[in-house]
């Protein structure tokens, strides 16, 4: 017979288990301690007559609980789990088998998958992505900018108008990402064989979020960025600066488009390599493929095409949207590359 506090003991492990093995076992000796056969208990968890046998003698002779494969919490020391923690920020691994094979091998003890992922969920672990950072990207030239940028911009103040500019080319293809769908269910979308695409030219003024787009026929080179920018200059008609941010692509740096942005007192001003973080019109971009690409399929390129051209043609209405998602409340980007 089981004493009162060791029948409590099991309960409140029962509640705390998350391995259905071990709960079994558990459910076998407290049903067995109740007075029920060893047959009856193996009808009600589902299991052969033997291995509800071998469970109870298991826990009876030896206090036994966990399968002959399980896992523990308790198995790695404070030491081992330091270590542990510390190899799992720097290496990431895609499967919980792979983790468990690490510590058996650098420790010497054996985990199960299910013993393994209590683990790593008591220990502040959870399943994600990793945020992708560009391999070059430096801390200090992207806050020397940022630094520049608030000076620029208390210059300029309202007369002048700073536009975020870059180029994005949309593919005429479906975009898969997360959505809600039902549980056990596959959602099937139908994805495009072909993939033509389209090329725009677009800034953002964040005073205001005003938006400026402008579509190029084939390629973005200097004669499209050139047209771009008088379309820029007739929506702001005088002769006050405008103010251009954008990377340091070759067709920006080009002499002939600085030289035709000077005559349209426009002044461009670059951002620091590898630095897409700094760019606001990155957000809008991000915001054209949730709408119009991700996980939606269109007959023709055609379909494709009008209803990116309608997002561009609608999205400064959604001025809530915009100011909510597109700020130059920026975020410093630093890879692992670099020392910190």
């Amino acid at each position: 017979m089981l004493g009162k506090k060791e029948r409590e003991r099991l309960i409140q492990q029962h509640r705390k288990e998350r391995d259905k093995r071990i709960c079994d076992r558990i459910k076998a000796v407290l049903a067995h301690d109740d007075g029920y056969s060893y047959s009856e208990i193996a009808k009600i968890l589902l299991l052969d007559d033997e291995t509800i046998r071998r469970h109870i003698d298991d826990y009876l002779k030896n206090q036994k609980l966990n399968p002959e494969n399980g896992g523990s919490i308790g198995k790695l020391n404070k030491s081992e789990s330091r270590m542990l923690t510390k190899h799992l920020s720097e290496m990431s691994y895609l499967y919980v088998k792979d983790i468990c094979a690490y510590v058996k091998k650098t420790f010497k003890k054996k985990y199960s998958i299910s013993g393994m992922t209590k683990w790593l969920h008591a220990n502040g672990f959870c399943y994600k992505k990793p945020h992708a950072v560009p391999a070059k990207a430096n801390r200090e030239q992207q806050q020397k900018f940022i630094e520049y940028y608030a000076r620029l911009k208390e210059k300029a103040g309202k007369k002048e108008p700073i536009y975020f500019v870059d180029s994005v080319h949309p593919q005429y293809q479906t975009h898969l990402t997360y959505g809600w769908i039902l549980k056990g269910k596959r959602k099937l979308v139908p994805t495009t064989a072909r993939q033509p695409r389209l090329n725009f030219m677009g800034g953002i003024c964040l005073n205001g979020h005003r938006i400026i787009y402008q579509q190029a026929n084939k390629v973005v080179d200097a004669d499209s960025i050139a047209g771009f920018l008088c379309h820029l200059r007739k929506r702001h008609p005088g002769r006050h600066k405008i103010h251009i941010i954008w990377d340091n692509a070759s067709y920006h740096a080009d002499a002939s488009v600085q030289e035709f942005a000077k005559n349209l007192a426009i002044e461009l001003h670059y951002l620091p390599p590898y630095s897409p973080n700094l760019n606001p019109i990155e957000r809008l971009w991000k915001i054209m493929h949730e709408k119009v690409s991700a996980n939606k399929y269109y007959e023709t390129f055609s379909d494709f095409t009008e209803a990116t051209l309608k997002f561009f043609r609608n999205i400064w209405k959604n001025k809530s949207l915009l100011r909510s998602r597109i700020t130059d409340n920026f975020q410093i980007l630093h890879s692992p590359l670099f020392a910190s």
